[in-house]
């Protein structure tokens, strides 16, 4: 599992580096694809590193950007890496920061590895069975697993006592989101609401920074399924909205249901 992990630190560092000279210095290239969603320059460059490091492994890959594979070909897969080579492209294009690498190995359905790097601000979150949750600051670099785990936080990090925190998306805040807030304010009384854009919102959670995230508009399984990882290894859970469980991959249908990540102890 170790070496696994190496391998997804290392591409998600190398196609942070990539991202951050393009967002930096070059013309982001934005097109549209076929359901308008924003592809840029830095989407795709990212996607080629990545897969370039993982392609070496053997185990099938499933990303955003790669070739849309059907599910009669998926399905007989029991361990697989799915992919977002930029998760918050629109906050990638407005230069807000709030973007991240998301790399995620499943097995049986569920999440037992994952990695978000998040380019602008240094920070990697990473997770496995076996291994726990943690996160590092500042590193564009990759220095051996040794001194990565040396300088990592285990999540969650300890917090002082504070309001009930929910952290929400920037770009697509439902109105039956903003009603599932409020349903909460009538059980915790007075909510602190965070809005911040890409998988950030589930590595929040993870962190102890926020205690839930109520997601009630369209996702895709690379949106989610590295941040699962992180949530799951630190003690917090990723329920899907209408079967109540936790949320499962390499479905027939890759767009997620609504979901709620939170703390073990909470209910929904």
């Amino acid at each position: 599992m170790t070496s696994l992990l190496e391998t997804a630190i290392r591409a998600s560092l190398a196609a942070g580096k990539r991202i951050m000279e393009i967002y930096n210095n070059e013309d982001f290239e934005v097109e549209a694809k076929e359901d308008e969603s924003p592809l840029t320059k830095a989407d795709i460059a990212s996607h080629n590193i990545i897969m370039s490091y993982l392609e070496k492994l053997d185990i099938p890959i499933l990303s955003e950007e790669g070739k849309e594979l059907a599910y009669k070909d998926r399905k007989k897969w029991l361990k697989l890496w799915i992919v977002d080579p930029i998760d918050g492209t629109k906050e990638f294009i407005k230069k807000n920061g709030e973007f991240t690498v998301n790399i995620a190995l499943i097995e049986d359905q569920k999440p037992i590895l994952g990695v978000i790097y998040v380019p602008a601000l240094e920070e990697l979150y990473f997770a496995a069975e076996g291994i726990g949750s943690y996160k590092v600051i500042g590193i564009t670099e990759f220095p051996g697993m040794q001194e990565i785990l040396k300088t990592a936080k285990k999540l969650p990090l300890p917090s002082e006592e504070k309001k009930y925190t929910v952290v929400a998306s920037k770009s697509h805040l439902s109105s039956e989101t903003k009603e599932y807030i409020s349903s909460l304010e009538n059980k915790h009384g007075e909510v602190n609401t965070i809005s911040v854009g890409s998988s950030l919102k589930l590595c929040m959670v993870a962190e102890g920074k926020a205690d839930c995230y109520p997601r009630f508009a369209p996702t895709m399984e690379w949106d989610t399924a590295a941040g699962q990882a992180i949530c799951t290894f630190a003690g917090k859970k990723v329920i899907d909205y209408e079967t109540k469980e936790e949320m499962q991959y390499n479905r027939k249908n890759l767009l997620n249901n609504w979901f709620l990540v939170l703390n073990e102890e909470d209910q929904i």
